[in-house]
């Protein structure tokens, strides 16, 4: 390893800065001591065992949870929620749905609370039928104790029926997500009232947005017959505004997604307040109405039952509305670049004082970035010779990051400006990278082959 120093000029937006990249230089050859002993955990090759880039290390670090859904078959065909334990290997069904179908209810995506022994994962509504399958706009999100393995607590209620419930949804929510203290959980969503509309005026309407519920909030609703609605524990609001036709060069989004939560508790704001917050993409419209991919940020109050200029619960016509409070803004402007847009999930340093991402840099290859919450140039992380293929994570106290590139695990210190190959490169690439909480192990998916030819998604470790 041995790093070089370099000049580059950026423009962006057409103001030219000069930024001073110390550059960690990889050699296409590294020393065998650079790699790390790779551990597989599940090794039963007859079904997938996937991660789906949550967080699944329990708060412990001793388990790691992940669901079985099928290639072909996704969410919507999956009906089982497992863990295993990292040491003796034994697995344990945390939930399983009866004669699940190809068209659900389908359960996935799940992701441990950092805090508690509990999970939260996509629950595809209970009245799934071929006519009414799986969808995003009508799944939901469901917690699991882990001394309760079985018993579901519906987080987020659901109430399609005009006039609605502030507090409760009236689609789906997906890719759920704890924040650092377990009172929130943040996560993507897709709306039913919309999807209706957007099919009778074929104008698109049922844009993806953001959401977050908090916790020890019922919100009650009335149980209808066909299944639709019900209630829920915690109280849920959207967060993000999409509108269905942004106005070319402006700051509207008609996508938002890609997010997570910034900081253990949020970022430290000018004045030295900690202020809540998810970062993630948006899309927005060039001046010639071309969608462009941008880095965002939300800031979230800690109220959010309070309604600001609509309401909470939307109209038939209109999304919910974000509480009072709730103010996003966008990060960064590649709109007018050589190569621009930003990519992946936006993640977060554990002090909240970095987000990262994917974006291209002056010579048209994918590297990561880094950029404040409070805005500002973004700074260029990952000096490669091809694209890095994805999967960032940070180190849980430390300002370091794991992606792949090059079908291997690559080590960044930010503070060293050192980059290490962790794994050797492998004909399969790692995937949905996880960093246990204690910074020591991080776990992955990989995929296996038996000697059928059959391949499966199996789980790795490697321990720091």
């Amino acid at each position: 390893m041995e790093n070089s120093r370099k000049l580059l000029k950026i423009n962006l937006d057409n103001n030219p800065i000069i930024l001073l990249f110390v550059t960690p230089i990889l050699f296409s050859a590294c020393g065998q001591d650079n790699f790390k002993m790779e551990k597989q955990i599940t090794h039963d090759l007859s079904y997938n065992h996937d991660l789906d880039n949550n967080d699944n290390f329990s708060p412990d670090d001793e388990w790691l949870v992940y669901d079985t859904r099928t290639e072909k078959g996704g969410i919507g065909g999956n009906g089982k929620i497992e863990k295993v334990h990292l040491e003796s290997g034994r697995k344990v069904a945390l939930y399983e749905l009866d004669n699940n179908q190809e068209y659900g209810p389908g359960v996935g995506a799940v992701s441990y609370s950092h805090t508690q022994n509990e999970v939260v994962f996509i629950h595809g509504l209970l009245n799934c039928s071929a006519d009414k399958p799986y969808e995003q706009w009508r799944r939901t999100g469901v917690i699991i104790k882990d001394d309760q393995p079985g018993k579901p607590i519906f987080m987020d209620a659901r109430d399609i029926s005009f006039p609605y419930t502030a507090g409760a949804l009236r689609g789906g929510s997906h890719r759920h997500e704890y924040s650092g203290d377990g009172q929130w959980i943040g996560f993507t969503y897709n709306d039913a009232i919309m999807k209706k509309l957007e099919d009778s005026t074929g104008v698109s309407h049922n844009l993806r947005t953001i959401g977050v519920s908090k916790s020890n909030h019922p919100v009650g609703i009335a149980d209808s017959a066909d299944g639709e609605n019900f209630s829920g524990e915690w109280f849920s609001a959207l967060v993000v505004e999409v509108v269905p036709d942004p106005t070319p060069g402006s700051d509207e989004i008609n996508r938002a997604a890609g997010d997570s939560w910034v900081g253990h508790s949020g970022y430290k704001k000018p004045n030295g307040t900690i202020q809540r917050a998810r970062g993630f993409i948006g899309t927005v419209r060039n001046q010639n109405g071309e969608a462009v991919d941008e880095v965002f940020i939300v800031d979230i109050p800690e109220d959010i039952t309070v309604p600001g200029n609509s309401p909470l619960e939307g109209s038939q016509t209109t999304m919910p509305a974000p509480p009072k409070g709730s103010v996003q803004r966008r990060l960064t402007f590649t709109a007018n670049t050589k190569y621009p847009g930003c990519e992946g999930i936006v993640r977060s340093s554990h002090d909240g004082s970095m987000l990262a991402f994917l974006a291209k840099d002056s010579n048209n290859i994918k590297q990561v970035f880094t950029i404040s919450p409070q805005g500002g140039q973004p700074t260029q992380r990952s000096f490669h010779n091809s694209d890095v293929q994805g999967y960032l994570r940070w180190h849980p106290k430390e300002h370091q990051l794991v992606y792949v590139w090059n079908n291997a695990l690559i080590g960044l210190k930010l503070n060293e400006d050192k980059s290490v190959v962790l794994t050797k490169p492998d004909v399969y690439t790692p995937s949905n990278l996880v960093w246990s909480h204690d910074g020591h192990k991080i776990a992955y998916n990989k995929m296996v082959m038996d000697e059928d030819n059959q391949l499966s998604k199996q789980i790795f470790m490697i321990e720091l």
